[in-house]
Formats: structure tokens, sequence, C-alpha cells
């Protein structure tokens, strides 16, 4: 019998991106658990945030964490392949001024609460960073050069659903995905993203599911046997699995 893992993104594919909800996807999470099949957050989430998530859901699998920058497995870090925050914070304050940037790190609780409909928990979660910097630019026609100068740090940028992100020059969700999946031999890999920060896991698992991002319209992307879900956000997430699974 064919056995599956599922990979996912969080924000805007298994969580709305209006009020971060996933009750339309609870009954393929039941199904999943009944079943065996692990779902492996890969998100721009921190630890913190996937920590409460799996107990919210009730899911025990490793995860993949701030884009790609580490692989954990409870509380047990299994692998690093981001760069230092103290790094990833260096390039976003050399440049704040320059490229008039809002880095995290210098907002409020409050402020990210405003920005992102978080309660203040999540909020305070979400800038528990240890791997990256989401930050908004002013101006998006400088994101090219803000691009080369963060290169030249051994660093790059990142586009997500609500904010850019400062990270590692060699980490990526592909890469960790491509990782974890060597500890799951025989396993079909199925993989479920909507915003440009997950193409690197569509491209690396065997089944790729492109969610429509928020707006309703999808990403430019494709490739060979990429399945596009009908519905954004945890109705297309469950949609899309019962189509691939034969569930439901």
């Amino acid at each position: 019998m064919q056995k599956y893992i599922i990979f996912t993104d969080l924000d805007g594919t298994l969580l709305n991106h209006e009020d971060y909800t996933y009750d339309e996807a609870l009954p393929m999470l039941k199904w999943l658990q009944n079943h065996r099949i692990p779902v492996v957050f890969t998100t721009s989430k921190t630890r913190q945030e996937c920590e409460i998530l799996q107990e919210e859901m009730g899911l025990h699998d490793p995860f993949i964490v701030e884009n790609g920058a580490a692989i954990y497995e409870g509380e047990k870090l299994l692998e690093v392949l981001g760069e230092p925050y103290e790094k990833i914070r260096q390039c976003t304050g050399t440049f704040k001024e320059q490229f008039s940037l809002l880095p995290f790190s210098a907002m409020s609780v409050e402020e990210v609460m405003e920005r992102t409909g978080f309660s203040y928990l999540q909020a305070k979660m979400a800038k528990e960073r240890e791997y990256s910097e989401p930050f908004l630019i002013r101006d998006e026609r400088r994101l090219t050069e803000l691009e080369v100068l963060a290169e030249t740090m051994g660093l790059k940028i990142l586009k997500g659903g609500r904010f850019y992100h400062c990270v590692g020059i060699n980490q990526d969700k592909g890469e960790a995905v491509r990782r974890l999946k060597k500890r799951y031999p025989g396993y079909l890999s199925i993989g479920l993203g909507d915003n440009y920060n997950d193409v690197a896991m569509l491209d690396v698992v065997e089944v790729p599911i492109l969610i429509p991002h928020h707006k309703g319209r999808y990403i430019e992307y494709e490739r060979k046997g990429l399945i596009r879900a009908k519905h954004k956000g945890s109705l297309g997430w469950r949609e899309s699995l019962e189509e691939v699974l034969h569930a439901g």
C-alpha cells in the first residue's frame, strides 16, 4: 500500500488568510490522522507558533519553520539550514533607513496585531524569530536593489502573503523538504502552498498542489503534474487532498 506524507504551508493554505481559521480542513485533518499520514507544517511561522498549532490540531509530526530555516520534531531540533537571527537583523537594520523598511523587530506586539489580525499571544509568538525577519518596504520598486545588497551579506529576500522575509541565502522550503523526505523512504510526497515562497517546496514534491491566494487568483507557477485547487484557504486544502487521496 502506498504511503503518503503531506508538506503544507499554513497562512493562506491550511489556515484561511483573513482570520487564520481552518474549520473546513478539520474533516481531512482527522482522516489523515486516522490513516497515520504525516502532516508537516512547512511555513514562515516560528517554532512557538507551530507548536501551538500542532497541539490544537492534535499533530505530532516534524515541522519546518521560518521558510525552511530549521526542522523540528517536537522540541528536538533536527537540522538548521538558516542563518542566526543576529545576522538577519544586521541586514534589515543596516538598510532600514535607506529603503524605508519596517521589520518585525521594530514593531511592537500591538503593531504586529494590527497588521496581521493576530491575538496578543499570536503576535508575541510571531516576534520570537530565530532565523528570519519579516518586513515591509515602502517602495517595492526598490526591492531588486535591496535583494542585491542582501546577497552580498549571504542573505536573500522571499515574498510571503503579507510580508517580505529576509533569510539565509542557502535556505528555502524546498531544501528543507528534500532533507526531511530522506527520513520517509518510500513515501509519496504531496505539497500544498499558495505563494511564491512555496515554489521551492512545490518543485520537489511528487504531487504539487497550488492553492489560490487570498484574492482568489493563482501565482504565476507551472510544472508538470501541478494540481490547482478550486477554492482558496482551508476549503481548497481539504478538497484537493480529498481528490488526490480519494478520501471523504
